[in-house]
């Protein structure tokens, strides 16, 4: 019987990270295809934390939970979980292992994949099981302009998802799960980090894309620094988070961690509003899943307006301050 599992990361807040619910429900498609594989997950946390998280795990579709508890886990730590990740990966000996790109995600499978020298497909947009059983991931390769899709020869088939690209389950899955804990063995592991503070970045704090409900994107047609202030004025005045696109990062317009696209974020919002973005398909593939869509641009044939709810042809430089003045006002 094969047995897809996924690792269940816990934030700083004490909360199972959204991607862990996204893999989820991916893993039930998997798992049809890999005659009704078991789908199990790997919980690594500080004592006590994991009886808070098990009605989701039950609700989640889950066959099994791995967990290993110990207060050595409060805070994240390459060296320990990577270690305890390693030894209950090939105690449960899964045909795939699938983690989120997150931070800790990107920092940990690397690790582990090494560790257990098998190959990893990182920051992947696509799952899927081909004819003979195998897991195809796909990821964007040369800069966005090609989309490979990538097989891995040894087990346990290992693969990074970004956050958002999957949707959690409508409904939930109600499985009879069984929870089994493990005594990780960590007496002996030398830790050459050692956590002090965690300070979040200006940045971070203004932009927390992953849970957006309205983001505000610029793209080329921003043109300057001048332009991407009205952009970020327009934002404060709705409440929003604001994102860019590659054009606009290569202009140095924005940085990088809020690109969204195939070489950056995939967001789901319920309110994307694209002011002065094309609408290249690298592009419209991070964030083609919002509920609504909004563009503001001066060519009425760009792209972008065929993804589009609502659209506005004018120009940016007259709308967005219109636009703000408006919203400042209530």
């Amino acid at each position: 019987m094969s047995n897809i599992l996924l690792y269940a990361e816990v934030t700083k807040e004490n909360y199972l990270h959204t991607v862990l619910f996204e893999l989820a429900y991916k893993a039930q498609e998997l798992s049809k295809k890999l005659n009704n594989a078991d789908v199990s997950a790997l919980l690594i946390c500080k004592t006590g934390l994991a009886e808070s998280f098990k009605e989701a795990f039950i609700n989640s579709g889950f066959d099994y939970v791995y967990i290993a508890e110990d207060e050595s886990f409060a805070d994240y730590s390459t060296e320990l979980y990577s270690k305890t990740a390693v030894e209950i990966i090939r105690e449960v000996n899964p045909d795939i292992m699938l983690i989120g790109a997150t931070t800790q995600g990107r920092d940990l499978a690397p690790r582990i994949s090494a560790s257990l020298h098998t190959g990893l497909t990182a920051d992947c947009i696509g799952l899927d099981i081909n004819e003979k059983g195998q897991l195809a991931a796909t990821r964007p390769t040369f800069g966005g302009k090609l989309m490979a899709t990538i097989l891995c020869k040894t087990l346990p088939q290992m693969a990074t998802v970004r956050p958002k690209v999957f949707k959690p389950a409508p409904e939930n899955i109600v499985k009879d799960t069984k929870f089994i804990y493990i005594k990780p063995d960590i007496g002996n592991v030398q830790k050459k980090v050692e956590f002090i503070e965690f300070v979040k970045g200006l940045n971070t704090a203004i932009n927390e894309l992953d849970s957006a409900r309205i983001i505000v994107a610029g793209g080329k047609g921003m043109k300057n620094e001048a332009g991407f202030e009205l952009l970020k004025n327009f934002a404060e005045s709705i409440g929003a988070c604001v994102a860019a696109s590659r054009g606009a990062v290569d202009m140095g317009l924005a940085s990088a961690d809020i690109q969204i696209g195939q070489t950056g974020k995939t967001v789901t919002p319920q309110l994307y509003i694209a002011c002065g973005i094309s609408g290249a398909i690298q592009h419209i593939v991070g964030m083609q899943d919002s509920d609504k869509i909004i563009a503001i641009n001066t060519d009425e044939k760009a792209p972008i307006f065929e993804h589009s709810d609502c659209g506005i042809v004018g120009d940016i430089f007259e709308v967005l301050p219109k636009l703000t003045a408006i919203y400042k006002n209530k």
